[in-house]
């Protein structure tokens, strides 16, 4: 005779339910991102009008803090030119075309 398998439990929830955001703290990060773009977006409206005429359609990686910026036909290329400068510096991610949006929707 077989055994009827035993039901299984669904247990829905967090996976870590210790580690929890206030309001507060989701505000503050998303402020700060969003304040990390802006100073991104400062440095890549200035060098895209002559970067757009020789390189459209290639990614810029920017990073705010030191006003470097680093172009690749390859996004991922474009990530370790910065690290290789910028080792521990975060970079803010651009396409070199009229909206500057990398990403598809």
């Amino acid at each position: 005779m077989t055994n009827p398998k035993p039901i299984r439990t669904v247990r829905r929830g967090r996976i870590f339910p210790d580690i929890q955001w206030t309001e507060e703290k989701k505000a503050q990060w998303k402020a700060e991102q969003e304040a990390f773009y802006q100073r991104s977006k400062v440095i890549f409206d200035q060098v895209q009008p002559e970067l757009i005429k020789s390189h459209h359609n290639w990614y810029v990686a920017v990073e705010p803090e030191s006003g470097d910026y680093f172009t690749d036909k390859d996004e991922l290329a474009a990530i370790h030119k910065s690290r290789q400068q910028h080792p521990n510096d975060p970079v803010f991610i651009f396409r070199i075309n009229e909206t500057g949006i990398a990403g598809t929707i």
